[in-house]
């Protein structure tokens, strides 16, 4: 996952299990390590989320533990998640009735993108998909179709990279995406959308609406260069749409910056470090803003418009 062997004490759901070549990340879960108790009177809070629970908690809070050797997720649900600094031990512990299923979807999403940032790889809140040797992301905020448009790309054929999580591998002069793991999670609205029906697709966990969709033969299994990035922006219900178009730099920056992973969590020499990544990509990867219809139906034109686009840009 994300180029990393990963060890875990239980099958991480939606990560089938593989033979690997080194032992990178191990994650144990149901319980957290027995000297936590000891030393959380002296942790230190690091981050809030501005937003919270329907009990009015903050459904994130974040710790430094140690002078900053170990870090620790605490989520409103009473899920918690413990990483060692350098993002190569991982426990995580939920409380009935959330499941391992649950933990898992944060386990793949924020925890994994704060362990790869720890390692030093920058991530997007993206989804990938490749056409031919190249990878195409898709940007933008919860809830702007990312997910969605990827599984149509997938239904026509094109292989997904990666869901949630797309690495930014710095190789100097192009970007690599890693591949995730074989599966995307939708909302019912998009399952609906998609194939007509919310029930087509099982449910990720009894606790959430979300559904899973088994990408089975539709996964990219090997790293791709970054060739485009492409921001899902408003719907609209306008005859002109879907279409793609250019993004102002400074506006394209803004939109990376905005679309990483753990920002609010970096130090300063983090920050640096991303800022001066980002730049590069900018510099190196074309960055187009799309504006889908508000109609459902369309999202077909949608993956023809941005084909189309990226066809032109290499291929016209």
């Amino acid at each position: 996952m994300y180029g990393l062997g990963i060890v875990a004490n239980e099958i991480i759901p939606g990560v089938p299990a593989a033979p690997i070549a080194s032992d990178d990340v191990r994650i144990t879960f149901s319980s957290l390590p027995s000297w936590l108790n000891e030393v959380s009177t002296n942790q230190v809070e690091t981050y809030v989320a501005d937003y919270n629970d329907e009990c009015g908690n903050p459904v994130l809070r974040m710790f430094s533990l140690l002078e900053g050797k170990y870090f620790r997720f605490s989520y409103a649900d009473q899920t918690e998640f413990l990483v060692d600094q350098a993002g190569t031990e991982v426990w995580a512990k939920w409380a009935a009735p959330l499941t391992l299923e649950d933990t898992a979807t944060y386990l793949l999403g924020p925890v994994m993108g704060f362990v790869m940032l720890l390692r030093g790889i920058v991530c997007l809140h993206a989804s990938a998909i490749a056409v031919g040797d190249k990878a195409i992301a898709l940007l933008g905020p919860a809830g702007s179709g990312k997910s969605t448009t990827a599984a149509a790309f997938s239904d026509r054929g094109y292989n997904v990279l990666a869901e949630d999580v797309v690495t930014l591998d710095d190789c100097g002069d192009r970007f690599l995406v890693r591949p995730g793991y074989p599966c995307i999670r939708l909302w019912p609205a998009s399952v609906k959308a998609l194939y007509g029906s919310e029930s087509h697709l099982p449910k990720l966990t009894p606790n959430w609406d979300k559904c899973y969709l088994d990408l089975k033969e539709q996964f990219h299994t090997d790293p791709l260069p970054l060739a485009a990035i492409y921001h899902l922006g408003e719907r609209r219900h306008d005859t002109k749409a879907p279409f793609v178009e250019s993004l102002d730099r400074s506006e394209g920056l803004l939109s990376l910056i905005a679309n990483t992973y753990a920002t609010k969590l970096m130090d300063k020499q983090m920050r640096a470090r991303e800022f001066e990544l980002l730049t590069r990509v900018l510099n190196n990867v074309p960055l187009r803003r799309v504006t889908p219809h508000g109609d459902p139906a369309r999202i077909p034109e949608l993956c023809d418009r941005i084909l189309n686009d990226f066809n032109h840009r290499f291929h016209g």
